[in-house]
């Protein structure tokens, strides 16, 4: 039994939306990690020594991360590089 193409969209449309909403909580949850851990970094030693810094970079990676998959930043394989390399092979008779 087919799936209509309505409920196909639908159904990647609210994929999609799951997608976003984690993405959007992993941020809001990265940025309260930070906000605490440098004020404990400021309670403990008034930022004389800064390591708090290693907490907003390991975070910062980690939502540069997923952003770039869930929003296909990745110019080099990102969802259609697959299709255009085997249309460009098809074209070039390379297979």
């Amino acid at each position: 039994m087919r799936i209509n193409q309505s409920e196909d969209k639908y159904i990647r449309a609210k994929e999609r939306i799951t997608e976003l909403r984690k993405f959007y909580a992993k941020v809001l949850r990265g940025l309260v990690a930070v906000c605490i851990v440098a004020a404990i970094n400021y309670y403990l030693n008034e930022w004389e020594e800064p390591w708090f810094l290693w907490v907003v970079f390991g975070v910062t990676v980690g939502i540069l991360v997923r952003a770039f998959r869930i929003f296909n930043l990745n110019p080099f394989f990102g969802k259609d590089w697959e299709e255009r390399k085997i249309k460009e092979l098809v074209n070039r008779n390379e297979f």
